[in-house]
């Protein structure tokens, strides 16, 4: 018997720059998976970005600003996973 898959539960980021790349983003307890304008979905761990840059992702993502100039300046390649 197959389980069916955990609904994804991604919130609209807010974007309150007005110029982020970042449309969505999903907070886990370990990680954050943000999925950017041009569609691409990259999942973000502490073992793979370091706990301290995890937590300010998740910071910026629920205040909607400076998500995606936080990922270029600081975790860019740091991903775990591209999903898309």
């Amino acid at each position: 018997m197959n389980t069916p898959k955990k609904p994804k539960h991604f919130r609209a980021y807010k974007n309150a720059g007005g110029k982020s790349p970042v449309a969505r983003y999903e907070l886990a307890k370990d990680g954050i998976t943000v999925v950017f304008t041009d569609h691409s979905i990259y999942r973000y761990t502490n073992q793979s970005a370091d706990p301290a840059n995890i937590a300010k992702m998740k910071e910026l993502a629920i205040a909607g600003k400076g998500l995606g100039t936080y990922i270029e300046t600081h975790v860019k390649d740091r991903f775990v996973k591209k999903i898309r």
